[in-house]
């Protein structure tokens, strides 16, 4: 199949080139795996960018608390 696109964003094409370059690919491959990925139907599966992993897991910490809490205390001394 082959599509023409038209009007592209003078920072999207940039960024398609810029991604080709250093990918060592042509543009027509970056277009065509960004579109893919866009669509959301990559053989890569997407990177998660959440803390899921650790949610949920916080114990509690005096020394952490009270470490935290000394950071909210004001240095008069400063503020003369």
């Amino acid at each position: 199949m082959q599509y023409t696109i038209r009007n592209i964003p003078d920072h999207l094409d940039e960024a398609l080139r810029r991604a080709a370059r250093q990918q060592g690919k042509s543009l027509n491959e970056v277009a065509i795996e960004t579109l893919a990925r866009g669509a959301g139907i990559t053989a890569e599966p997407a990177r998660q960018r959440d803390l899921a992993d650790v949610a949920g897991t916080w114990r509690k910490d005096p020394a952490f608390d009270s470490a935290l809490a000394a950071q909210d205390t004001v240095d008069k001394e400063m503020w003369h």
